[in-house]
């Protein structure tokens, strides 16, 4: 993975005197956390151009983006695939509602699950590899503490950008922790943690508050 560059991707994407996504406070160079903090992450499922799940774990400050077209799964043996894309403010946490349409992202989006996480990446002596060092490397353990997700996750990449490739990467359920062969929900049945709406709620809505 390519060195942070902080949030000036996301902000150059976005017109924010027209969408309502937060903009984020600082540069997103790192924050001061409690040593017994827990990383936050949070799921959400976006119906932009393409119907996906957007994967953020928070690493230095910004939440670390992957969109996983087929989400997340609990049944280990899912491979999904998990496209980066660029950093996203501690407050994108917060956000669910409906992107105008023509900008960045146009569509409804809904907090599908959010929580905590532990960083289990460890050398072979057991050492721990800082989060941030495991994801560069192209490998980093997990166990998420969520609503709907629990237990031990990896993100493993698996091409590099190169030749006019995009990066990618797979998420993987470990088998030993909590695995169910459910899988992921139909994403337009699903419900927000929040407001307990679905995407076509959100989009009548208008994104508004319940």
């Amino acid at each position: 993975m390519t060195a942070k560059k902080g949030l000036a991707e996301y902000r150059r994407r976005r017109d924010f005197s027209k969408t309502a996504e937060p903009k984020g406070s600082g540069t997103g160079t790192g924050t001061a956390r409690e040593p017994d903090d827990r990383p936050s992450f949070v799921v959400q499922i976006h119906d932009a151009t393409t119907l996906h799940f957007d994967f953020r774990l928070e690493v230095d400050g910004v939440l670390k983006s992957w969109a996983v077209p087929k989400g997340p799964s609990s049944d280990p043996h899912d491979k999904r695939l998990a496209m980066p894309t660029e950093d996203h403010p501690l407050e994108y946490r917060e956000f669910e509602g409906v992107i105008a349409d023509g900008e960045y992202g146009a569509g409804s989006v809904i907090i599908w699950d959010e929580g905590t996480y532990r960083n289990l990446s460890a050398r072979r002596d057991g050492t721990e590899i800082p989060f941030a060092e495991a994801l560069a490397d192209g490998h980093a353990s997990f166990r998420l503490h969520g609503r709907k997700l629990h237990g031990g996750y990896s993100l493993t990449r698996f091409r590099t950008a190169d030749g006019g490739r995009r990066e990618a990467w797979l998420l993987v359920k470990h088998a030993a922790e909590r695995a169910s062969a459910k899988g992921t929900p139909d994403p337009w049945r699903a419900r927000s943690t929040r407001s307990r709406r679905t995407l076509r709620q959100m989009a009548e809505a208008g994104g508004g508050q319940p």
